[in-house]
């Protein structure tokens, strides 16, 4: 009786796999890299191995999975493109560390994925950046010809697509890069660099649309998020960020950048640790013109942040700053239900334009304490070129004086 069973499944899973060939369709399948020579030793380059795995994975004609098992497996620079035949999954399980070459580091990508749909990148493993050995080599702060460093994941045109479960540490530059990418969740990640690495920000959105992060903790030397032009409807939520420099749009209008607008940003539920900033927007000035509008920070929770909310539109890092106004328009920003400790007097810091003054700015129920809650000395919100036109607006600022 055993035995007729087991034929009887054996000739379903047959008839099921001949069904799924004549619909053009093939049952699932693991391209695991070791088959392919890539060796967990953290000393073989295995660049290589990985991209024959990406190859054969990506051709399949059906849900295809490349795994890399458990280990430490060195990788150089590598780009794995699309378009490919069906959904494909890079489920890391083990460590991949990058370079400590210095000959290496002139690159702007350590792991790229590019012209995929249907992309997952997951498996609860690490990406190591090997960022100290880089660091060093960091001079964009004084040089303006700086040679780029490689962000550790760079994900461009992507579309319907999911990273989640990974983490990520001393990147070089970026952590997480999102370029011209569509639909695409990023959750349950872990980004971590020191507070002094530098240009270490978490995850960076450019050139996208309908992008949803999640459930993450950032702990990095730059920017949390920073979502820079052209990022519309984005969707922010339940992301612990320190340290760091806050979840920031911007910088926008710079002139040798792209400057299509900033649309549709919702930044909610989320927690700022001892990070440098809160929540903060923050455009060039001069600059050239663009839009950031229909903007949302609600339900924010601050402790000891040193600039809690920030609107900065005379933002200039380098030295030898031209004097000038910024021409990014910022309209239609809403602050609401914000509390905490602030690690400044000045809890909320709003330089608007002078040629471009911010429209309809609200700061609602916003509850914030300098340094302890036993402490009552008077926070401030300095405000310039703010029109207050709504009786909500002054409430708010009412309401800071704690």
């Amino acid at each position: 009786m055993a035995i007729r069973n087991i034929s009887v499944m054996l000739f379903i899973f047959f008839l099921s796999n001949i069904t799924l060939a004549v619909n053009g369709l093939l049952p699932p399948k693991l391209f695991d890299v070791t088959k392919y020579g890539a060796i967990a030793n953290g000393r073989t380059d295995n660049s290589l191995a990985f991209l024959r795995a990406w190859g054969d994975a990506c051709g399949y004609e059906g849900k295809s999975r490349v795994w890399v098992p458990p280990g430490i497996y060195l990788l150089g620079s590598v780009s794995f493109s699309g378009p490919c035949n069906g959904p494909i999954s890079f489920l890391i399980k083990g460590t991949l560390t990058a370079p400590t070459d210095p000959r290496m580091f002139f690159t702007d990508t350590w792991i790229g994925f590019r012209y995929v749909d249907r992309l997952t990148v997951a498996g609860g493993g690490y990406l190591d950046g090997k960022g100290p050995a880089a660091w060093p080599y960091n001079d964009c702060h004084k040089n303006p010809g700086c040679k780029p460093l490689p962000a550790t994941l760079r994900l461009d045109f992507i579309t319907n697509s999911r990273v989640h479960h990974l983490r990520s540490i001393n990147s070089k530059n970026t952590h997480i890069n999102v370029f011209a990418c569509t639909n695409l969740s990023i959750s349950q990640v872990r980004i971590t660099a020191p507070a002094e690495s530098p240009n270490t920000d978490g995850i960076r959105i450019g050139s996208s649309n309908t992008i949803k992060i999640s459930n993450s903790v950032i702990s990095t030397g730059d920017d949390c998020i920073s979502m820079v032009s052209g990022s519309q409807n984005i969707d922010i939520s339940y992301v612990a960020c320190g340290p760091g420099h806050g979840i920031s749009i911007g910088s926008l209008g710079r002139s040798h950048e792209n400057n299509d607008d900033v649309v549709g940003i919702r930044v909610s539920k989320c927690t700022f640790i001892g990070s440098d900033n809160g929540v903060r927007i923050k455009t060039w000035a001069p600059s050239l013109s663009s839009l950031a509008s229909n903007i949302t920070f609600e339900d924010i929770v601050i402790r000891n942040a040193r600039n809690p909310i920030v609107i900065d539109q005379q933002y200039c890092p380098l030295s030898g700053c031209m004097e000038g106004d910024s021409a990014v328009q910022v309209q239609n920003v809403m602050f609401k239900n914000i509390w905490g400790i602030s690690q400044t007097k000045v809890a909320v810091n709003i330089q608007c334009s002078g040629v471009l003054p911010c429209k309809n700015v609200q700061l609602i129920n916003i509850h914030l304490a300098y340094r302890v809650v036993t402490d009552r000395r008077p926070l401030f919100a300095l405000m310039s070129w703010v029109p207050l036109m709504e009786d909500r607006f002054l409430l708010a600022v009412y309401k800071c004086a704690i």
